[in-house]
């Protein structure tokens, strides 16, 4: 894979008990714009906005994180990794990080973990950029529904018939065929001994009693906000973009990227850098 598709080693820290990778770009400029942090969703990690990340950082800060129970982050069965666990923990992060008032882009459920922590934790953004999020009812693709109600039968599927699994339904998020690289590295965190049953456990984890907190509370989200989408979404479709627009503040922009589904971050780099681009650019006017 390309370097752009890289990220630097984690420096790994400690929030509310748990091991947490995180990882830091530093900006090309002397004096930076800004402070941008990026949040994937599932079943992801940071590595989806490694492109995006590095060509923010030409003239930001940049900061990315894997939930725990996702990517380089601890994957210990005792540590919970439900949306309101993270939405404290980003809220602790941030704060840890001594960030004040920094850009948000949000992919999936880290949509719903960012709102959380403005909304119901007090972390303060100058904006949001959220990507096709997981915030309103309902979400989660037919397949996420099947598991999140029998996730101790998968858990004990054989390994070869559990990789397979990931690799389809990673695959099946894109509107066209991601690169084999990029099926690879997204499916090797839940691979093994390990990130097996973190997998399963991930999905059964994750509620909409999470997220409806978040949703009522909408109208008072306190920073601008924009909203992209790929228009051929399979898991969550692109009608919520408009719906979520309608509920937040400010009649928030609505991009949506013809011809690509729920990966945009990895299916469309170069259309996601565009649009971050100019959303930053029209931020610091």
């Amino acid at each position: 894979m390309t370097r752009e598709s890289q990220l630097p080693d984690p420096v790994r820290v400690t929030v509310d008990d748990t091991d947490v990778a995180t990882y830091m770009l530093a900006p090309e400029r002397e004096t930076p714009a800004g402070d941008v942090v990026f949040c994937h969703g599932t079943p992801w990690s940071a590595r989806v906005w490694a492109e995006a990340a590095r060509h923010v950082s030409g003239g930001h800060r940049v900061f990315l994180w894997d939930l725990p129970g996702y990517g380089q982050s601890a994957k210990d069965p005792a540590v919970p990794v439900d949306l309101a666990s993270q939405m404290s923990r980003f809220a602790r992060l941030l704060a840890r990080w001594r960030l004040h008032r920094p850009h948000v882009v949000a992919h999936d459920i880290g949509g719903a973990v960012a709102l959380g922590a403005h909304l119901l934790h007090g972390s303060e953004y100058a904006g949001l950029f959220l990507w096709d999020a997981v915030t309103l009812d309902p979400w989660g693709s037919p397949f996420f529904r099947l598991v999140s109600g029998h996730s101790d039968v998968f858990e004990a599927l054989p390994p070869a018939l559990h990789a397979a699994l990931v690799r389809e339904y990673i695959a099946g998020a894109a509107r066209h065929q991601l690169p084999a690289g990029w099926i690879d590295a997204l499916s090797r965190p839940w691979l093994g001994a390990a990130g097996q049953p973190a997998f399963y456990r991930q999905i059964a984890a994750l509620r909409p009693g999470h997220t409806r907190p978040v949703a009522d509370r909408l109208a008072q989200v306190r920073c601008p906000v924009a909203i992209g989408w790929g228009e051929d979404d399979p898991w969550i479709p692109a009608g919520q973009a408009g719906r979520l627009r309608d509920r937040l503040p400010g009649e928030p922009p609505v991009i949506t990227l013809d011809g690509v589904g729920h990966l945009a971050p990895v299916e469309a780099p170069s259309r996601v850098i565009r649009a971050l681009s100019d959303w930053l650019a029209r931020a610091e006017v």
